[in-house]
């Protein structure tokens, strides 16, 4: 999540209409932390490349999963799970009318039980920042699937840095055995791990 993604929306424009949607239902239950813009377009594109079901941790009101529904085939299924019981019904009533779309009220190991998955979105649980474990990726995704981890810092040498100390998350997936992964800056100040199963 984006400490202040949700606002950044404001000067986008030509934004899908479940976007819109979902934006304003992040206004509406005062929730900033939604995914950038820059973000969005990432995983609208991949999503494109998704032949049957794609999984995100960390719905919020919905703005991240409803860029990658953007980009989605209309017989892609997608998975999203929230933590919050407020915003996982804001974001359930903004996919209303997209069955292809299921919103779940649960911890982001909820995932292991629906996957495994094409494309995969950790933002809300998974990524193994701070005190969570890193999702298992070899469980989570199809042969060929692709995980995208959100919000880091642009790395500008090597290891990269977190707080002066070598950054055990980024590390973690850069350097996955199972995974053939780079960083991508999407901004100065932004950038995303984007992996695929070997």
């Amino acid at each position: 999540m984006s400490p202040h993604g949700t606002i950044a929306h404001r000067t986008a424009t030509d934004l899908p209409p479940p976007v819109r949607e979902a934006l304003a239902a992040a206004d509406a239950h005062g929730f900033g932390h939604s995914c950038r813009p820059e973000q969005g377009l990432l995983l609208r594109t991949l999503a494109q490349g998704a032949p049957r079901l794609i999984g995100e941790s960390g719905t919020g009101c919905g703005v991240g999963l409803a860029w990658l529904a953007s980009g989605a085939a209309p017989d892609v299924r997608l998975i999203s799970v929230e933590r919050d019981a407020g915003r996982a019904a804001a974001a359930a009533e903004v996919f209303a009318d997209l069955p292809q779309v299921e919103v779940v009220c649960g911890d982001w190991t909820e995932l292991y039980e629906r996957g495994p998955f094409d494309l995969l979105v950790l933002d809300g649980g998974g990524q193994g920042k701070g005190d969570g474990a890193p999702a298992d990726p070899e469980r989570l995704l199809t042969p060929g699937g692709t995980v995208v981890v959100d919000d880091f810092t642009p790395s500008t040498g090597w290891p990269p840095l977190h707080e002066g100390r070598p950054d055990a998350a980024r590390l973690h997936w850069l350097e996955h055995p199972a995974l053939r992964a780079t960083e991508l800056r999407l901004a100065a100040d932004l950038s995303s791990v984007v992996g695929r199963l070997k």
